[in-house]
């Protein structure tokens, strides 16, 4: 068989196949070059120039430009700029005067229904709200009403700004509650004070009198511990005098109990708080050697809630003892203690 036919028709076939694939990949080629210069080309600059900006990515804090000083004698295209630039440096709302809303929104003033403006300002609405939050949370209440004001021009039935204002009229309760409380805690602070220094005037004041009382009492216990009937009788009395004057001597060796130290109580924490006032009447017995024992709340109203401290306040207490024929000897003693704030 002769075979130089068969090597020539293959090679015809191979030959009329290979102009075709060539042919096919040029014009995928060309379609291709054709669409990025006429349709995917064009498109970017398109959005590059009149779309509006996108959300730029967090970056590191730059310092923003300065405010411009003619914004109202500004065209549209020069506040788009300046929005744009805002925008990129991330003042949403912040500051006043000079900050991405705020152009924009001069913007559709100048030319109401721009489609950059109007398409910016509600891709960008979400970001803007999280910047009044962040105001919000720092307490920079002035701030966060400012920026909340300027998304309602934006978007007045965002509900977004119902959260924010939710938020914010309740982080200022919480702020005017906490202050409230601190200038009560104060307030109370004050009063207890005022009472204490009040009370300690008077205590000091008791007990200079009780202890010129007591000074006065044991110089007429000393004096007729040394004096004599002879002595104390005169020569022109009559002897039938002298039981009169041994029975003064015999009364002025008999004294009671006399308060030489008091004790402030001490006014219970939750009283205080409350402005809770009352009394406690307390019994207790003097021992000979002055101090206080078999303390006891007769009466008190309210119950339970000053008895303690009255009985901590008695406990204290330092007397001279009651003196019975010049000899110290125990004695009852009955004391109402009030609290009032």
């Amino acid at each position: 068989m002769d075979t130089r036919y068969l090597h020539t028709a293959r090679y015809r076939v191979r030959g009329a196949v290979k102009p075709n694939v060539i042919a096919i990949i040029a014009v995928i080629a060309l379609l291709a070059v054709a669409a990025w210069f006429l349709i995917i080309r064009p498109h970017d600059e398109l959005v590059a120039s009149d779309s509006g900006p996108s959300v730029p990515a967090p970056s590191a804090t730059r310092p923003a430009a300065p405010a411009p000083v003619n914004v109202a004698s500004m065209d549209i295209n020069q506040l788009l700029s300046e929005a744009r630039t805002a925008m990129n440096e991330q003042r949403y709302l912040a500051p006043a005067g000079n900050n991405a809303f705020e152009f924009y929104l001069r913007a559709l003033q100048v030319q109401p229904g721009n489609r950059v403006a109007t398409d910016a300002l509600r891709e960008t609405f979400p970001f803007a709200a999280n910047s009044a939050e962040q105001a919000i949370n720092a307490s920079n209440f002035a701030e966060a009403q400012r920026q909340i004001d300027l998304l309602a021009k934006a978007d007045p039935n965002n509900f977004t700004l119902t959260i924010l204002r939710s938020k914010l009229d309740a982080q200022r309760k919480m702020l005017d509650k906490q202050q409230q409380l601190a200038l009560d805690q104060q307030k109370a602070q004050q009063q207890a004070a005022a009472k204490a220094d009040a009370d300690k005037l008077a205590a000091e004041k008791l007990a200079e009198q009780q202890k010129a009382q007591l000074a006065a009492a044991q110089q007429k216990v000393k004096a007729a511990a040394t004096s004599t009937p002879a002595q104390t009788a005169s020569a022109n009395e009559p002897v039938g005098n002298a039981p009169a004057a041994t029975d003064r001597s015999a009364v002025a060796r008999n004294t009671g109990a006399v308060l030489i130290k008091g004790a402030e109580p001490r006014y219970p924490r939750e009283a205080l708080r409350a402005h809770r006032a009352g009394w406690v009447v307390v019994s207790f017995t003097i021992d000979p050697d002055g101090r206080t024992s078999d303390v006891r709340v007769v009466d008190a109203k309210p119950r339970h809630i000053f008895d303690r401290s009255a009985m901590e306040a008695v406990s204290r207490y330092v007397f001279t003892p009651a003196m019975r024929n010049g000899e110290a000897v125990a004695s009852k003693k009955q004391q109402k203690i009030e609290f009032k704030n």
